[in-house]
């Protein structure tokens, strides 16, 4: 697709407020400037949730119903009712959507079968609506007899790799984890259709079903989260004595349960990547990434992962420095989290039978880039020669170099086009060379610090009108807007990018 026209005029920043109306659940203890509202109450002992593609909640209940979220309101009649062993951890327990699901209307289902006996099975069912066609169920995946109730796993997820993964707990039998000769205490690999792919690390050296394991040496992975710009995954497992663990993702790596639980030097585990121990919580539950697509939230939360304690009853963010810290408390026992389309993070809450939403209204002033022009222009170059150029107008006041920031994430981490002031993570790369003060039709001139290969990159622009320069420390109440640049091919002379834009090169 070609990129947009060109349209008359100058690319400008302007300012202006736009507030929300919210109304609070006064629930949950949250950072300064966030607020919280209930989405839905009345949910029946929830495990789990997903956003469909086209906005909808849909949540697990543990009896076997799937319930949906619809415009706000909870749908009185669920989109499919499964006969489920819900005994102890058993039951419906997660849920998830076909990325071809505006084609094909594909929704997944980790479920408790109580036939031929009982079992953690995968299927498929096709939507109609907000409910499931009758007899739709595909099974996908049906996994090991449990003796147990508990340590099921249960979240699913599709990968950027189109496949999709599933998080199976060891059914309290602890060495199911070091076997290849079961999926218990694994995490599975499957083509959408339920077949294996034929480059799973273990294809050549597992048996049959087992092929489908990609990861080994779990206790109970409660759930999963794949970051949106990296495609990394973080697994939750629920510890047993001692520590709870957030373990990178990696093909044909073994976490070492039993034979270890939390840090470790012994060459043959992937140790976690974080571990807390039962002072302060006892059971890893939700996980989920900040969105770089629509950072709702302030600078410090950008790529932050944000993980709950089911006993402890708070949200933690660990950030982009790898630093963890509190998010929220006071939570009646969080089972699953999930960042909705507009960077808002929703949470449900077990124990009150609710889903709830976390939201950042202070990001109230908006930045809005119109047409473009020759006044003011900002050039960056990329790896292939293409220019973004924006120009900047302050309109009747003078913005201060400190309250505009532009920067660009890449896969490899985040990096500044201006000087890095404040707080940069540990990911970006910061380049020196101050910005001057500047107001109507000032040239801002950015040297060509980086060049970018061809491909996807989130550009995007910092704004506070209200500080007059950034002092030493952590970003905060910026609003944002992001822009999609997909360069191929080099073009002879500057285009201009409508915000929010997704663009490609044409022929």
């Amino acid at each position: 697709m070609p990129l947009p026209t060109r349209a008359p005029g100058r690319l400008v920043i302007s300012l202006s407020v736009a507030l929300l109306t919210i109304h609070p659940a006064a629930a949950a203890t949250l950072p300064q400037g966030f607020v919280e509202t209930v989405v839905a109450g009345g949910l029946n002992a929830p495990t789990a949730m997903a956003f469909a593609p086209d906005g909808r909640l849909f949540v697990c209940q543990q009896g076997g119903a799937l319930r949906v979220i619809k415009n706000g309101s909870l749908l009185p009649a669920p989109f499919v009712s499964l006969t489920v062993s819900s005994t102890g951890e058993r039951g419906l327990l997660g849920v998830a959507f076909d990325p071809a699901f505006a084609i094909n209307r594909f929704v997944y289902v980790y479920y408790t079968a109580t036939t031929p006996n009982i079992h953690n099975r995968v299927s498929r069912f096709t939507a109609n609506g907000d409910v499931a066609v009758p007899g739709s169920e595909v099974v996908l995946l049906d996994l090991e007899p449990l003796g147990a109730t508990n340590h099921n796993g249960g979240a699913i997820h599709f990968g950027p790799d189109g496949k999709l993964y599933v998080a199976v707990g060891e059914n309290a039998v602890s060495s199911n984890a070091q076997t290849l000769a079961n999926r218990l205490g694994k995490m599975l690999r499957i083509n959408a259709d339920g077949t294996i792919p034929a480059d799973n690390p273990f294809v050549d050296t597992a048996v049959g079903p087992n092929r489908a394991i990609w990861a080994l040496g779990l206790r109970n992975p409660f759930t999963f989260a794949f970051q949106p710009l990296t495609g990394t995954m973080f697994i939750n497992d629920v510890g047993q004595d001692t520590w709870e663990e957030i373990n990178t993702g990696t093909a044909g790596a073994n976490y070492g349960w039993p034979l270890t639980e939390g840090a470790t030097s012994d060459p043959r585990f992937l140790g976690p990547l974080y571990a807390y121990d039962h002072s302060n919580g006892c059971a890893i539950s939700g996980g989920a990434f900040h969105s770089l697509v629509t950072p709702q939230f302030p600078y410090r939360y950008w790529s932050a992962y944000f993980f709950a304690d089911y006993c402890g009853g708070w949200i933690r963010a660990r950030l982009a420095d790898g630093t963890v810290t509190e998010f929220a408390s006071g939570i009646n026992q969080p089972v699953d989290l999930q960042v909705a389309s507009d960077g808002s993070l929703y949470y449900l809450a077990r124990g009150s039978g609710m889903v709830v939403r976390i939201a950042y209204p202070a990001l109230a002033p908006s930045v809005d880039l119109t047409a473009n022009g020759s006044d003011g222009l900002l050039t960056v170059v990329a790896g292939n020669g293409l220019r973004l150029d924006l120009s900047f107008d302050a309109g009747s006041a003078p913005i201060d170099s400190g309250e505009i920031y532009i920067g660009v994430f890449t896969p490899s981490g985040l990096f500044w086009l201006d000087p890095a002031q404040g707080f940069v993570p540990a990911l970006a790369r910061a380049y020196a060379g101050p910005l001057p003060t500047f107001g109507p039709s000032t040239l801002i001139d950015v040297p060509d610090v980086a060049t970018l290969p061809s491909g996807g990159y989130l550009w995007f622009v910092l704004a506070d009108p209200t500080v007059d320069g950034v002092p030493t420390g952590e970003f905060s109440d910026f609003v944002l807007t992001v822009l999609t640049l997909q360069p191929p091919r080099p073009r002879s002379s500057p285009e201009a990018i409508a915000p929010s834009a997704s663009a490609t090169e044409g022929p």
